[in-house]
This record gives structure tokens, C-alpha cells and sequence, in this order.
């Protein structure tokens, strides 16, 4: 018996929502319960919209990106989950939140490579790891697509989205990335946990496109979405 078969029979694993003992890090019940963005959406933008058509928003400035794939709503216990992974080191929810994407996904373009929303160098250091690069290690195992760490930098430390409107978002980011050329001719899917206003992912392949990209996919855990949405 090996050292990891004790370890689970002293301390059997639970499920990361409930608790409950389960061989899977979120429990059949709670699994089937998760918000899944499954409600017709704009293509583009992922937002609700009553037939999937495109989005009113995306039709009127139309983002860098080409799609995006959400498999999540960001709403409990999704809202728990992303920030524990996030700000409080619980990297045992990055395999599962990958997990969550990989039926999302089934449909979607193949890129050529995955690339992880980059933290500032100095956010890197204070945090010590990047959780959507956690995240994007463990997808772009499972689906056999190549993973990219170094070709995209955010170069501005930004304040954090959260408490800005829409314009200063948009602001706050407006120059904070770099791509190599490498990417010439790429198809790019960007990971990152939660998309909400889309302006850095916007920004980020709007660098990209510039860069040269071919083609760029938003691939988001989770969308947060509108009041009513």
C-alpha cells in the first residue's frame, strides 16, 4: 500500500463544495447542481441573449476577440470556489474547476495553444503562483493542446477591475500586455477564472491580434453575468 492509499484512508477526500467523503473533488450531487452557463448566449460575449444570437454590445463595438466559452455562471458556490483558488492557495480546486470546462469545450475550435491570463510579475511574486496557469496546466493536459507561459506578459501592474466602471476598466488596462510575435498565425484560447466586463481579455487579444494572432478564443471557468441575466 502505497503512502497516498494511507493518506486517503486516515483522511478520505471531500468533496470542495459540501464535504462529503468522494473519490471526485466535487460530489455527483453537488456536480449536477453547479450554475452551468447553459442558457442561450451571445456567441462572442458570452451574455444571455433569448436566441444565442449576438449580443446588441458586440455588435455595436465589436471586441478583439473572436469567442468565448464560459462553463460556469459566477454565482455560489462557483463564488467561493474561484476565490479560494485565487487568494487563498487552495490549489487542490484548480483540477476541478478544469474538469468543469472540459464538457464546455466539447464543440469548440481547437486552438493551437492555450495561453493563462499573465499576472504582473510583482502580483506573481506576492501570490507565488498563477491560478489560471493552474488551471489552464491541468485543461491543456486533458485535451492534448499545447500550453504557453511566456508569450504574452502583462507589463503595468493594473489596480484590480472589480470596483471600476465600464470606461475605466477599459482604461486601467489599455496597454498592460506584450506578445511575442511568436504568435503569427496562431490560434490563441486565453484561460482565465472569471470573465465579467471582458476589457482585459479584450485588451489581451486586441495585443495579440497586433502581435499577429490569427484567431482568439476567451476561455472562461466562469461569467459573471448582469443582474437579471
Amino acid at each position: 500500500m502505497n503512502i497516498g492509499s494511507i493518506f486517503n484512508q486516515l483522511a478520505p477526500p471531500a468533496c470542495l463544495v459540501c464535504g462529503a467523503t468522494t473519490r471526485a473533488p466535487v460530489c455527483a450531487g453537488c456536480l449536477s447542481d453547479l450554475p452551468w452557463h447553459s442558457s442561450p448566449h451571445c456567441p462572442v460575449c458570452a451574455t444571455p441573449t433569448p436566441q444565442g444570437q449576438v449580443c446588441g454590445a458586440c455588435l455595436k463595438r465589436p471586441p478583439a476577440f473572436d469567442r468565448t466559452v464560459a462553463a460556469l455562471v459566477y454565482r455560489f458556490p462557483v463564488d467561493r470556489l474561484i476565490p479560494a483558488l485565487k487568494y487563498h492557495g487552495r490549489l487542490a480546486i484548480a483540477p476541478a474547476l478544469a474538469s468543469c470546462m472540459t464538457p464546455a469545450l466539447a464543440r469548440a475550435p481547437r486552438p493551437d495553444v492555450i495561453v493563462p491570463m499573465p499576472l504582473h510579475p510583482a502580483r506573481l511574486a506576492q501570490r507565488g503562483y498563477n491560478h489560471a496557469a493552474e488551471i489552464a496546466r491541468v485543461l491543456a493536459r486533458t485535451l492534448g493542446i499545447g500550453l504557453d507561459f511566456g508569450c504574452c506578459r502583462r507589463i503595468r501592474d493594473t489596480p484590480p477591475q472589480q470596483a471600476l466602471k465600464l470606461d475605466a476598466r477599459r482604461r486601467n488596462v489599455r496597454g498592460a500586455f506584450s506578445c511575442d510575435p511568436a504568435v503569427a498565425g496562431l490560434h490563441i484560447a486565453l484561460l482565465d477564472d472569471v470573465m465579467t466586463s471582458g476589457t482585459s481579455l479584450d485588451e489581451l487579444a486586441a495585443t495579440l491580434k497586433r502581435a499577429g494572432a490569427r484567431e482568439v478564443s476567451n476561455w472562461a471557468v466562469a461569467r459573471a453575468l448582469p443582474p437579471g441575466g
